[in-house]
């Protein structure tokens, strides 16, 4: 790129200039916005959703947003979010009385002055630095954008809230990537992510960042008390203090709700088209490495135990993750898990989000959902949510010892009936087949568990033997589905089929039952249907 083609003036500003697309509740009418007006448009919860943000750029986006509002709210002394535009200019001006003429909340602008999520460096020729990034691909989540299968620079034609929500999406949730790139302190290490776990009312968007802006203002004092933050005056928008790159911000000099910037990139316009220039550092931005991703996040899950921010593995919120989450004790939440303050009748909903991270490589974004009724919240909020912790813990070894059963039977299937023959070939087959079994009852989990922690106290025990009484007929259907795989001919077919149904029914009813519950059950009916018999024969 020439650089004479490339300029830094002021453009793309935030707060005037409307850029921001979104979409609205009523009729899907495509609009475009200022910041103050989309945060009006949220305060009135018009907002349905933002076509150019892409999954894995949801949270940040919605955890962007909703620090802005709690720190802009908190700076004027406010306790409950503006609904009018204008007032919400001014609160975010107010928030970096250092650039009156919006320089702070523009995509571009010059060098030595801080543009949006993008650190001044005063004293640096930009035009020097080595990596130029064409497109908002190629800034955002490098590697999570391979995993994604979406290929790099093919937004060449991209609109300002394309870059926008990479900038969001590369400084708010980015980890480590080879020396130089640091990621944020918001996690639990580079390899790690930073999920979004939440309790959120059923709707747009505006109600979920209504509801977490109060939150986040509620829980504002005790965060700067118990993780030692600055209670006033702190940073709280990292990307106004300009960086070399050479040094790091010690946690207690940050407001407690602090947005941050965990890279040195520049946004510019070079023949009217935005690119960005992107350069290394030698440190992290913010020193937090001790810290295991603790620092009061309001989405952010704490392994209580281990005192470390949760990392979500590549099997995502999986069933037995989002029981912990849910009514487990393994976790302390954060602001934004409250089973409080909601109207009786709020139809509420667990949020999860999280794109996870591997060594060189991503496992891809993970979202899972799961309805609160008003019933399950009232237990969840009381004593009795250790009760439900236990049906859950008991649902999830069940399902752990029919998948063990289940892959039992079809190695049998697949070694032809033969007990005495293993091998490795066998296992993975066995492996294979036996994956829809739990794949199934994972997404159906949530709405099962539910029918049993909200019945009544006598009817729980009936409504537990209908669900394992479903379980295992799911589980012989995963098993019958495989008899196609098996054995192609007839001795062998019969040998093999009869083998394996034979050790799944066995080890059901036998005399070390894998569910003792349901094996008492089928006791039980045996010694119903024997005095018929009996009857029958002396008749």
């Amino acid at each position: 790129m020439r650089h004479d083609s490339a300029t830094f003036d002021l453009q793309n500003c935030l707060l005037e200039e409307p850029v921001i697309r979104w979409r609205c509740v009523a009729d899907g009418e495509l609009q475009r916005s200022t910041l103050p007006a989309l945060m009006a448009a949220m305060a009135a919860d018009q907002v349905r959703d933002f076509p150019a943000l892409r999954p894995h750029q949801r949270h940040p986006w919605h955890a962007f947003l909703t620090q802005l509002a709690a720190i802009a709210l908190h700076r004027e002394g406010r306790t409950q979010g503006w609904t009018d535009a204008s007032d919400w200019h001014r609160g975010l001006l107010a928030l970096t009385p250092d650039d009156p003429d919006g320089s702070a909340w523009c995509l571009v602008a010059p060098p030595d002055r801080p543009a949006l999520l993008q650190a001044p460096v005063p004293g640096e020729r930009v035009e020097d630095w080595k990596n130029l990034l064409w497109a908002p691909d190629e800034l955002d989540m490098l590697v999570t954008s391979k995993n994604h299968d979406v290929k790099g620079a093919r937004a060449r034609s991209a609109e300002a809230d394309d870059w926008l929500f990479a900038l969001v999406s590369l400084q708010t949730q980015e980890g480590f990537l080879g020396a130089g790139n640091y990621g944020i302190s918001r996690m639990n290490g580079g390899f790690a992510s930073r999920p979004g776990v939440g309790i959120a009312a059923r709707g747009a968007w505006g109600q979920r960042w209504l509801s977490d802006t109060q939150r986040l203002l509620a829980q504002r004092a005790r965060l700067a008390d118990e993780h030692g933050y600055a209670s006033d005056h702190g940073h709280a928008l990292l990307w106004l203090v300009p960086w070399a790159g050479t040094t790091s911000l010690d946690m207690s000099s940050l407001d407690p709700l602090y947005v941050e910037v965990c890279r040195r990139v520049r946004l510019l316009s070079a023949n009217g088209a935005l690119v960005a220039r992107v350069t290394g550092s030698k440190v992290a931005r913010v020193a937090a490495k001790e810290r295991s991703g603790v620092t009061g996040d309001a989405w952010m899950p704490v392994e209580t135990s281990e005192g470390k921010a949760l990392t979500v593995s590549a099997a995502g919120f999986e069933y037995r993750l989002m029981s912990e989450l849910l009514s487990g004790g393994r976790f302390a939440h954060g602001a934004a898990w409250s089973l409080d303050g909601w109207p009786a009748d709020a139809a509420l909903e667990v949020v999860a989000q999280a794109t996870v991270r591997g060594q060189g490589k991503t496992e891809g974004y993970h979202e899972r959902r799961v309805p609160v009724s008003p019933k399950l919240r009232q237990l969840l909020a009381g004593p009795q949510r250790v009760a439900v912790a236990e049906i859950a813990k008991h649902r999830i070894a069940a399902i752990a010892a029919v998948r063990k059963l289940v892959w039992s039977s079809l190695s049998l299937l697949f070694a032809n009936g033969d007990a005495d023959v293993r091998n490795d070939g066998i296992s993975e087959r066995a492996n294979r087949f036996a994956r829809p079994f739990e794949t199934r009852e994972d997404a159906r989990f949530f709405t099962d568990l539910a029918l049993e922690v909200e019945a009544e106290n006598e009817a729980r025990s009936p409504e537990r033997l209908r669900w394992l009484l479903g379980l295992v007929e799911r589980a012989e259907a995963v098993l019958v589905e495989a008899f196609t795989a098996g054995p192609r001919s007839g001795m062998q077919r019969y040998k093999a089929q009869s083998a394996a149904l034979s050790r799944f029914h066995g080890a059901l009813r036998g005399s070390k039952p894998v569910l003792p519950d349901l094996a008492h059950h089928y006791a039980q009916q045996r010694q119903v249907a024997s005095p018929r018999v009996e009857g029958e024969r002396h008749e």
